[in-house]
C-alpha cells in the first residue's frame, strides 16, 4: 500500500469513527469535519472531482452542526 492509499484509508475510517462518536460530544462532530476535508484532499489527490465535492459540503454541514451544538453546550443547554 502506498503513502497516499494509506492517507485515504485514514481519513475514511476517521469518519467513520468520529460519526460514531459524535453524540457524546460536539468536538467529535468537528473532527468529524476535518476527517471529512482530509478525505475531500485526498479524491483530489486522485482525481475524483465528485467524491471531493460532496466530502467538502459534508464538512461544511458537519462544521454548522458543530457550531450549533457547541453553542447548545455553551449555554447550558446540554
Amino acid at each position: 500500500m502506498d503513502g497516499l492509499t494509506a492517507f485515504g484509508l485514514v481519513s475514511v475510517a476517521a469518519m467513520l469513527a468520529f460519526y460514531a462518536l459524535e453524540e457524546r460530544s460536539h468536538w467529535w462532530i468537528a473532527a468529524f469535519a476535518g476527517a471529512s476535508w482530509a478525505s475531500a484532499f485526498y479524491a483530489w489527490l486522485v482525481g475524483a472531482w465528485p467524491f471531493t465535492v460532496v466530502e467538502l459540503v459534508w464538512g461544511a454541514v458537519a462544521l454548522r452542526r458543530f457550531a450549533r451544538r457547541r453553542k447548545i453546550a455553551t449555554s447550558g443547554g446540554g
